[in-house]
């Protein structure tokens, strides 16, 4: 279950870097959709802000770090809160842990935390901006995949 959960991040991640870099493209030029000449980097999808969506979408990021809300038919992704994660200073959830260990996993009502024997696993905030991945630098993704903690920095909650 490990392993599925860290591949699943790493594909967000990855996803997300090629979203980052249509975000910040280095020469701040607003990126159009209108050139009819597609590209090898944008995947043929016209630019790579929509290659960086089509990744997200086909990867199921929204499935982990876009929170739920409750509607009449079930759970919903909440698109105002959309690939934000888990919030930062929302409490641990509450649960009988030993109960919990022994039938499986349990979820937050969001569906961004999870309560498990391997204790908690929250997920990351993926916006592009200050808030998410923005500042985010190589060392951080890849200290945060090997090591489990927010923003890839050691003194940071897992």
């Amino acid at each position: 279950m490990k392993k599925k959960l860290t591949l699943l991040f790493i594909v967000c991640l990855t996803s997300m870097l090629m979203f980052l870099q249509c975000a910040d493209n280095g020469n701040n030029q607003e990126i159009t959709t209108t050139d009819s000449v597609k590209t090898e980097e944008d995947g043929g999808f016209g630019s790579r802000e929509k290659w960086g969506e089509h990744l997200v979408h086909i990867g199921g990021c929204h499935d982990c770090h876009t929170p739920k809300k409750m509607t009449d038919h079930g759970p919903d992704m909440d698109m105002d809160l959309m690939l934000s994660g888990h919030p930062v200073n929302a409490p641990e959830p509450q649960v009988n842990r030993k109960e919990m260990e022994s039938k499986g996993l349990a979820v937050t009502g969001d569906l961004t935390s999870w309560v498990g024997p391997w204790g908690v696993s929250y997920t990351a905030n993926l916006t592009p901006d200050s808030t998410g991945l923005l500042t985010w630098k190589e060392e951080q993704f890849i200290y945060a995949i090997r090591n489990g903690k927010y923003k890839g920095l050691p003194d940071s909650r897992p």
